[in-house]
């Protein structure tokens, strides 16, 4: 679960270590997938209380900035053109880069309201667990 809060991997790292680590697939799966559902207010609620204050602090502004202009280009066209399903899509795809936190940012950026953003992210969130789930069970089962 720890993992899948984590910016450094989400579920796409939580799901593989828990099944690897020999819990319960199925437990892996349900854990992964709600502590990831939980980033995103998180960081709603950052971006809009705390953020602010770390502005003021250069080199945060300039990291801020930067993480601004990448997920901006990173998913703007998709979500600009798609909307909803261009969210859904830009967090479900399982690599580097994209994930709730990613589109926790774009959907603060491209001000988004709240409960769209919430079940787009959910939505992206759910299949790219499960892409993430399916892989990695059927590696480790030897299908």
């Amino acid at each position: 679960m720890l993992w899948s809060l984590s910016p450094f991997g989400e579920a796409k790292v939580g799901i593989p270590y828990g099944i690897m680590k020999g819990l319960n697939e199925y437990v892996v799966f349900i854990f992964c997938f709600l502590a990831n559902i939980a980033v995103f207010p998180l960081m709603m609620f950052f971006l809009d209380k705390i953020n602010r204050y770390f502005l003021k602090w250069r080199f945060y502004k300039k990291s801020a900035l930067f993480i601004a202009k990448r997920a901006k280009t990173g998913s703007g066209e998709k979500i600009e053109k798609f909307g909803f399903l261009g969210l859904v899509l830009f967090v479900m795809i399982p690599l580097p880069g994209t994930g709730v936190y990613a589109g926790s940012i774009a959907s603060y950026l491209f001000k988004i309201e709240r409960k769209q953003a919430f079940f787009a992210n959910m939505t992206g969130i759910f299949f790219s667990s499960l892409i993430v789930w399916l892989i990695t069970v059927f590696s480790t089962n030897g299908v």
